[in-house]
């Protein structure tokens, strides 16, 4: 699976996903510091599932209506970095082809996923 990794996500997660075989750019790395324009233009350009923990993508989604290729947004505060990692490697082998083409939350106790139709 393609993935771009926002630099708000723990290196850890991003350690264990290219681990795993996924084709991972994690922004930390790549291009850290660039806009969350450019990102969301790199996850497209990719065609690679954004996970972030920056909820600002749901305004780009939502509000201005733009065309996304997939978003995981991690609402895990105060779970350990291993713990979130193996979360979100459980995620995405579970829900892999629920997740292209919508925005996705995952919290403590769900994920909620909203597939996402913008024209």
């Amino acid at each position: 699976m393609n993935l771009l990794i926002d630099e708000s996500v723990d290196k850890q997660i991003s350690d264990l996903l290219k681990i795993e075989g996924h084709n991972v750019i994690y922004i930390a790395e790549s291009s850290p510091g660039i806009s969350d324009d450019l990102v969301f233009e790199k996850a497209i350009k990719h065609n690679a599932i954004l996970i972030t923990a920056d909820k600002d993508f749901g305004e780009l989604v939502f509000r201005l209506k733009k065309i996304s290729t997939g978003i995981l947004l991690i609402r895990l505060s105060g779970v350990p970095s291993s713990e979130k990692a193996r979360i979100i490697s459980d995620i995405l082998k579970q829900y892999s082809k629920d997740l292209h083409n919508s925005f996705s939350v995952i919290d403590s106790n769900s994920i909620r996923i909203r597939r996402v139709i913008n024209s």
